[in-house]
């Protein structure tokens, strides 16, 4: 009798054991809460999501500016009237495309169960001249001028780069997957992007 009220009570410490073994794989382990899940989304820094090759054949021709003394414009005038200054480019650049994540804070995480909601801060642009690539060509302006007319193209170049639209999608999209697998390598099942975190359910 004691053999089999071993054998029995073996079994049901093997029964309970595979029953919460069970519910752990199904259920999984813990996730963070969500300062742990903040720390570790901003970990990452800046994600850069995408990088794009960009060139524009520019041109400038600067206006004369006021300097200060009657002779200082007068010089001035004459240098535009006799030889207007004017200068071509191709300028290459490299835009990159990603997210500050250092901006990420408690306020824009939710975590309910295994479920996260994620409000993401805006993408950001950057620029970066190519100047073993950029090629100044037909011009006869001075080193202020030619910086000037380079500033033009960068600042050119940002602006096209954000009102594109799809250049922005590719960008978000590849941004909210590296950080869902991120997430659900935490033990989180789904990750939901927001523009703004849904309020609290009522308790």
């Amino acid at each position: 009798m004691r053999r089999i009220a071993t054998v029995v009570a073996l079994g049901l410490a093997v029964g309970a054991g595979a029953v919460l073994a069970h519910r752990w794989l199904v259920r999984g382990p813990p996730v963070p809460p969500v300062p742990a899940v903040v720390e570790k989304v901003r970990e990452t820094a800046r994600l850069e999501t995408l990088q794009v090759s960009l060139y524009k054949k520019i041109s400038f021709a600067p206006e004369p500016v006021p300097q200060g003394s009657l002779w200082a414009d007068v010089l001035a005038w004459a240098r535009h009237a006799l030889r207007p200054p004017r200068g071509r480019a191709i300028v290459f650049a490299t835009a990159r495309l990603g997210l500050d994540l250092g901006r990420l804070g408690p306020g824009s995480v939710r975590v309910e169960g295994r479920e996260a909601w994620i409000a993401l801060p805006p993408l950001e642009v950057t620029v970066e001249l190519e100047p073993g690539e950029t090629e100044v060509i037909d011009s006869n302006l001075d080193s202020a001028e030619t910086a000037r007319l380079l500033e033009m193209a960068k600042a050119a170049f940002a602006r096209e780069v954000k009102a594109d639209a799809r250049l922005r999608e590719r960008a978000l999209r590849q941004a909210e997957r590296a950080i869902r697998e991120l997430l659900l390598g935490l033990g989180f099942a789904q990750v939901h992007f927001v523009d703004g975190l849904p309020s609290a359910p009522a308790t």
